[in-house]
C-alpha cells in the first residue's frame, strides 16, 4: 500500500521508480534546437491575429502596444531563465510558483499556463484551416468552408503524430520550419519594399474620431486593448522552461536560446507591422483574419497569392507544433505531480507525453466547434471567432506571465541560498517592470466588453479544477521533481544530477507529517 504524508497543506503518496519510469523524456535538444522550438512557437503571430489590434488602437498604437511589450519581455525572459537554470525541471511556471506561493499558487499558474498554450493551439489550427482552405479553394476548386471542422481535425492528427513521434523530431522540424518561415517574412519583406505596393499613407487611413489624430486615431486609451494582440508577436516565447528535461545542457542552453529567439522576434515583428500594414492599409489590416495572405494578395492578385499562401501556411504550422510541444508538457508536468489525472502524463516508447497531446487537441476542438455553432448563429461574427479564442490565450498568459514574475521576486528572497546558474542582468527591477505590464493588460481586459466571453470561459474552467483539486487533487500529490524543490528550499530538483525520486525515501522514511 502506497505511503503518504502531509506537508505544505496537502497528501503526498510514494511513488517509487516505477511510476517515474512509465513517465520518461529524452535529451534531444541543444541550444539551436531550443531557439528552433522558441521561434516555432511565435512565428504565426507575424501571420495572423496581431492585426485585430490596429482595429482598436490604430498603427500608431499598435506601434506603442509593440514597444511597451519588447520591455516586458525583456523583463520576464530574463526573468524566467534565471528561474529555469535553476529549476532544471519540466514544470516550467507552475513549477517557479510551486516553489513560491505553495501547491494552490502553483496550480493557478500551470493552470493559466494550460488555458494559454492549449488555447494558442486551437487559434492556430483555426487560422490554419483558413489558409488552407483558401489554397485548395483556389488552385484545386476544393472547398470546406461549410465544413471547416475536418480541416481542424486533420491538423490536430498531423500535429499530435508529429509530436508524438519523439522529441528528436520536434526539435529538427522546429529549426526547419523556423527559418523557412522567416524566409517567407524576408521575401513578403522585399516584395512589400520594392514591389510599389507599399504606401507610408496606408498606415494612417483609419478615420480618427473628433479630436483625435490619425496616429492614435481613437486616442490613448485603446492601447491598452491593443496590447493583448501585440503579444502574438511574442506569445510562446516563454514555453522554453517546459523543454528543460529534453534539453542537454537547460543551465546554460535556455537562457541563451531565449535571448536569441527574441532577437530573431523583434525583427520579424516590425517587419511585418509595418510592411504588411502599409500594403494592405490599416483599417483592412484590423478586421483581417489572413493579413499576411491579403499583403500577398495586394502585390500579386489571388492566383499567385494562393501559391505563396501555401508557404505562408508553413508559419503557422510552425507554431502548431511548437505551441503543442508547449500543452503537452505543461500537463505531463502539472499530471505528473498529481494535479491532473495522473494517466496524462505517460509517455509512450519514444518517450513524449502523447496522453497530453491528445487530451490537449480535444479540449481545443470542441472549443472551436463551439465558436463554429456561435458563427453560424450570428455569421457577422466571422472574423470575431478566431479573436475570441485569441483572447482566452493571451488571458491566460498574462496571469501566467504576472505570477511568475511575483514568483521571481519571491524566491530571490525565500531562497537567497539556492544554485542560481544564470542570474537575469535586469534582477528584481526587470521582473518588477514585466510585472507591472502584465497586469495593465489585465486591466485592459477588465475594461473591455469585447474581452468579456473569453473572461467567463476561462473563470468557469478555473472554478472546476479549482474544486476538483480542493476535493481530490490536494490529497493525491506525488514528489516530482518540481515538488521536490519546493520542499527542500531549492536544494533537490534536478532529475539529470539525482533522479525523479531523489527525496522519497527521505520523506517516507522519515517522521515527517
Amino acid at each position: 500500500m502506497a505511503e503518504q504524508k502531509k506537508l505544505s497543506g496537502v497528501t503526498y503518496t510514494s511513488a517509487g521508480s516505477d511510476y517515474f519510469e512509465k513517465r520518461k523524456l529524452k535529451r534531444a535538444a541543444g541550444v539551436w534546437g531550443l531557439w528552433g522550438l522558441a521561434v516555432a512557437a511565435v512565428i504565426s503571430g507575424d501571420f495572423s491575429g496581431w492585426n485585430f489590434g490596429i482595429d482598436f488602437a490604430g498603427f500608431g498604437g499598435m506601434l506603442i502596444a509593440f514597444v511597451v511589450l519588447v520591455a516586458m519581455y525583456y523583463g520576464m525572459i530574463f526573468s524566467i531563465g534565471e528561474m529555469a537554470a535553476a529549476m532544471p525541471h519540466t514544470g516550467g511556471a507552475y513549477s517557479f510558483a510551486r516553489s513560491a506561493m505553495g501547491p494552490w499558487g502553483g496550480l493557478i499558474t500551470g493552470l493559466a499556463e494550460t488555458i494559454e498554450y492549449v488555447a494558442t493551439t486551437a487559434v492556430i489550427v483555426f487560422f490554419s484551416a483558413q489558409y488552407a482552405n483558401f489554397i485548395t479553394s483556389e488552385l484545386l476548386d476544393f472547398d470546406l468552408s461549410e465544413n471547416m471542422w475536418i480541416w481542424w481535425i486533420v491538423l490536430y492528427l498531423v500535429f499530435i503524430a508529429l509530436n508524438a513521434a519523439g522529441a528528436a523530431i520536434s526539435f529538427k522540424f522546429a529549426i526547419v520550419v523556423s527559418v523557412i518561415s522567416i524566409g517567407i517574412i524576408l521575401v513578403f519583406s522585399a516584395m512589400a519594399a520594392f514591389s510599389g505596393a507599399f504606401s507610408w499613407g496606408s498606415l494612417w487611413d483609419i478615420e480618427p474620431d473628433a479630436g483625435q489624430s490619425t496616429f492614435l486615431p481613437h486616442g490613448p486609451i485603446p492601447i491598452l486593448f491593443a496590447l493583448p494582440f501585440a503579444m502574438w508577436f511574442f506569445l510562446g516565447i516563454e514555453e522554453l522552461p517546459l523543454a528543460a528535461e529534453e534539453a542537454h545542457n537547460p543551465v546554460r542552453d535556455i537562457p541563451r536560446a531565449g535571448l536569441w529567439a527574441r532577437g530573431t522576434l523583434i525583427v520579424t515583428g516590425l517587419l511585418v507591422l509595418f510592411l504588411n500594414t502599409g500594403v494592405t492599409g490599416a483599417a483592412a489590416m484590423g478586421v483581417s483574419v489572413e493579413p499576411l495572405l491579403d499583403g500577398f494578395r495586394a502585390i500579386v492578385g489571388d492566383t499567385w497569392a494562393a501559391v505563396l499562401a501555401l508557404f505562408a501556411l508553413i508559419g503557422l504550422l510552425a507554431s502548431l507544433q511548437g505551441i503543442m510541444f508547449a500543452y503537452g508538457r505543461n500537463m505531463y508536468s502539472l499530471s505528473r505531480a498529481g494535479y491532473y489525472p495522473k494517466f496524462f502524463s505517460l509517455t509512450g516508447k519514444r518517450q513524449t507525453p502523447w496522453v497530453a497531446l491528445v487530451v490537449g487537441a480535444v479540449i481545443g476542438f470542441i472549443a472551436l466547434e463551439v465558436l463554429d455553432i456561435v458563427t453560424r448563429l450570428n455569421p457577422d461574427a466571422g472574423s470575431v471567432v478566431g479573436a475570441i479564442v485569441l483572447n482566452i490565450a493571451v488571458w491566460g498568459a498574462v496571469l501566467a506571465y504576472l505570477l511568475q514574475m511575483v514568483s521571481f521576486i519571491i524566491l530571490r528572497r525565500r531562497y537567497p541560498n539556492a544554485k542560481r546558474p544564470y542570474v537575469s542582468p535586469w534582477g528584481i527591477p526587470g521582473a518588477a517592470i514585466a510585472a507591472v505590464i502584465a497586469a495593465l493588460i489585465f486591466v485592459g481586459f477588465l475594461l473591455n466588453t469585447a474581452f468579456q466571453p473569453a473572461i467567463v470561459a476561462i473563470a468557469a474552467v478555473y472554478l472546476l479544477i479549482l474544486i476538483g483539486f480542493a476535493v481530490w487533487g490536494r490529497k493525491r500529490l506525488v514528489l516530482s521533481p518540481e515538488e521536490e524543490y519546493a520542499l527542500s528550499g531549492g536544494l533537490h530538483g534536478d532529475p539529470q544530477a539525482e533522479g525523479y525520486d531523489a527525496m522519497e525515501s527521505e520523506v517516507f522514511d522519515s517522521g515527517a507529517s
